[in-house]
């Protein structure tokens, strides 16, 4: 018999998810922003700090769609609306 799954501990993991995600996506947008701008801008500090909040930005966009669903199939149903 398996034993049941509290939302409590699927948020836990959601959470643990989301926090590496945002660690390796800052770090790979701050790696190729700095080619970027050692290969293409001449060392402006720009780029790398473009690189990483489209990293954080991409992370954040994730962790929301993936603590929505969890939230939305765990919440008992609405009723229906009335006209």
């Amino acid at each position: 018999m398996s034993s049941p799954v509290y939302i409590e501990e699927e948020l836990g993991r959601k959470w643990d998810k989301c926090i590496s995600d945002s660690v390796i996506k800052f770090g790979g947008g701050i790696v190729l922003g700095t080619v970027f701008s050692l290969l293409f801008f001449k060392r402006k500090r720009w780029p790398i700090l473009m690189g990483g909040g489209f990293g954080v930005g991409m992370a954040y966009s994730n962790c929301e769609k993936d603590l929505n669903a969890t939230i939305r199939s765990c919440a008992p149903p609405s009723p229906p609306a009335e006209k």
